[in-house]
């Protein structure tokens, strides 16, 4: 077949238009934390070498002006409150993508990883206050209260289990929340000498931003000029500027690529194809471009740079600490140091639990973790790594011997807390398997991407009808991709006597002329109870698919040849074909092969491990008793 070539580096049509539900970013995540993990021990290593170097390098003057104006600050406050704003501004386009396209669009399953991201930065700041009370150093407890995003799920995607993305979304709501109230901290508690003047031209800034994504304006240089301004005249108020990072990413909207967006870049780039001028290849250009949301674009653009460079750099800027054996007997008997340690060890994973306990408590069950409370347990100890933002809060809260006590003390915790969360995880791993299953996937009812439920009335179904797990393909018979994942499908059917898998059309005639009339010559096959003899034919010759083809394949399965060319020329089918096309679009499908399991997408490749993965978790929640997608009415079904 022609599909036997790479399934495994197959991605969905949805992964290819929108590779971070999370995915790349927790792969980009994961490989970052090594890096940051190496520039942190780099800077300690550096301060303990040469000290004078250390400081002296990062306390190096820096000088931006024109026209005899300008700002003057250290490298480290270049790094710490510049480059951190790109890093704040990419935590913002991945909270505002879970807004527009993940969990949270649906705005009550906000309320729960948002109280719980309070609740463990409350239960944090009280441990702290409690073991520094009547002290001068009680007014650092802002060092305590913030999750590192991008240590945290990196360190959730080392340590954690093989779930589903619900677990790493649901760390990134909460880790979110903690990094928009502890900015708000550092805007408002740790301000230096505030300007309200510069504070209100900074705020009409921000309202320029709003009232041009508002427009839908596209040119990205209107946003980064307001930006930068913005980011000035924070600076200027007294306020730490990274606040603007995280605002503007929370203003750049995410939405998947639509088929017309898709089919006007396709006619964009056949004409380029045609007559190949500069000016057609920039036209071409922006129509691509302009298919992805800005959300997208920004994060393929930042991502990475942020992850392997800004972040790294903000470490080796400031965790550099002298670890003497006289400063760590005297450090760690600090109430700063063990203040900022119990605060994230004790006070996180308590806090996120017990809010989420209670929030699912008083809802009645309305409101529950998208997970199980091992998972949230998890979750709550992997919560304890801090590190951007706090060490940030501790530059503005202490000074000298406090200031390094403040970073050990973050330093400890982080990795005190990345143990307890690989024991946590290892520990509910040795549980039986259905109480396992129960602890990590929870009872949750989740949310249905497949707006329009399977209906074994119309649509064609191989396997089980009673099946607990439900495989929905949309698919084009010419799309290649759709090709390599069929013997995929075969596998995984062979391997799995519990699932049952439907075909939906899909023809993307823009780019496949055949793809049409193959799919009403299934749909003539259908009419003659061969839908799924011919599905395969069509499959395994995506090359030959002209009329003649068709009509040759038909009397090959040995049909009435005569009614179906018939219903071949008169087009049959078109109507079975476009009402699948219909239910597409209203799924927010643009490309082929796209996947739906027990209603739910599937992001990501389609090899049979993580297919597999997949169908093996699904059919995990349905033993639970959890809502396995809706019926043809929209009311759950229950196994």
């Amino acid at each position: 077949m022609v599909a036997e070539t790479a399934p495994l580096s197959g991605r969905t049509a949805w992964a290819r238009s929108l590779p971070t539900p999370l995915r790349r970013f927790l792969r980009t995540e994961t490989g970052s934390a090594a890096v940051l993990v190496g520039a942190a021990l780099a800077a300690i290593a550096w301060a303990n070498l040469d000290a004078s170097s250390y400081a002296g390098v990062w306390g190096t003057p820096l000088s931006i002006a024109i026209a005899g104006r300008g700002l003057s600050e250290d490298l480290r406050t270049w790094v710490n409150s510049g480059l951190m704003a790109f890093f704040f501004f990419v935590v913002g386009l991945e909270a505002r993508r879970e807004l527009d396209l993940g969990e949270l669009r649906q705005r009550r399953r906000m309320a729960l990883p948002l109280l719980a991201g309070i609740g463990g930065m409350a239960a944090a700041v009280a441990v702290y206050l409690a073991v520094n009370a009547g002290r001068a150093s009680a007014h650092g407890w802002g060092v305590a209260m913030s999750t590192d995003t991008a240590f945290a799920l990196g360190m959730l995607a080392l340590v954690g289990p093989r779930l589903p993305d619900r677990l790493r979304s649901f760390m990134l709501t909460v880790v979110v929340a903690d990094d928009i109230a502890a900015l708000i901290v550092v805007a408002t508690v740790y301000p230096t000498g505030l300007a309200p003047g510069a504070l209100v031209v900074a705020l009409g800034l921000f309202a320029a931003v709003l009232l041009a994504t508002l427009l839908r304006v596209r040119h990205g240089l209107v946003y980064a000029v307001l930006g930068v301004a913005a980011w000035v005249a924070v600076h200027e108020s007294g306020v730490d500027p990274v606040v603007v990072g995280l605002a503007m990413g929370l203003l750049t909207y995410a939405a998947p690529a639509s088929r017309t967006d898709l089919e006007r870049a396709t006619d964009l780039f056949r004409q380029f194809r045609e007559q190949p001028t500069s000016a057609l290849a920039r036209s071409a250009r922006v129509g691509l471009e302009s298919a992805l949301s800005p959300n997208e674009r920004l994060q393929q653009l930042y991502h990475p740079w942020t992850s392997y460079v800004v972040v790294p750099l903000f470490a080796l800027a400031n965790a550099g600490i002298p670890v003497d054996p006289g400063f760590l007997a005297r450090a760690y008997t600090s109430p700063i140091t063990l203040g900022i340690v119990f605060g994230y060890l004790l006070g996180k994973p308590l806090g996120i639990v017990g809010s989420s306990w209670l929030v699912a408590r008083l809802s009645r069950g309305r409101l529950q973790p998208p997970v199980g409370w091992a998972a949230v347990g998890g979750a709550g100890t992997v919560a304890g790594i801090g590190f951007t933002v706090s060490l940030l809060v501790a530059a503005l809260a202490f000074r000298g011997p406090e200031l390094q006590e403040a970073k050990l003390g973050v330093l400890t915790a982080a990795l005190c807390a990345a143990t307890l969360s690989f024991a946590v995880f290892r520990l509910t791993a040795l549980l039986p398997p259905r109480f396992r299953a129960r602890a990590l996937l929870g009872t949750a009812e989740l949310i249905v991407d497949l707006a329009d439920p399977v209906d074994p009335e119309r649509d064609h179904i191989r396997g089980p009808m009673d099946a607990p797990v439900t495989l929905v393909e949309y698919g084009d018979f010419e799309c290649p991709h759709c090709g390599q994942a069929e013997p995929v499908l075969r596998e995984l059917l062979q391997g799995h006597g519990d699932l049952r898998y439907v075909w939906r059309h899909l023809p993307l005639n823009d780019v496949h002329p055949h793809a049409q009339l193959a799919a009403e010559a299934s749909e003539a096959a259908a009419a003659q109870g061969a839908f799924w003899e011919m599905h395969d034919l069509l499959l395994a010759r995506q090359d030959a698919l002209r009329p003649d083809d068709l009509i040759g394949y038909a009397r090959q399965l040995g049909l009435d040849v005569e009614r179906f060319a018939r219903d071949l020329q008169r087009h049959a089918g078109a109507a079975r074909v476009a009402a699948d096309v219909d239910s597409a679009d209203v799924s927010g499908v643009s490309g082929t092969p796209t996947f739906f399991v027990n209603g739910r997408r599937h992001h990501g490749a389609y090899d049979v491990d993580s297919l597999s993965a997949a169908v093996k978790a699904a059919r995990a929640r349905a033993s639970l008793g959890v809502p396995a997608g809706p019926d043809r009415t929209g009311r759950p079904r229950r196994r």
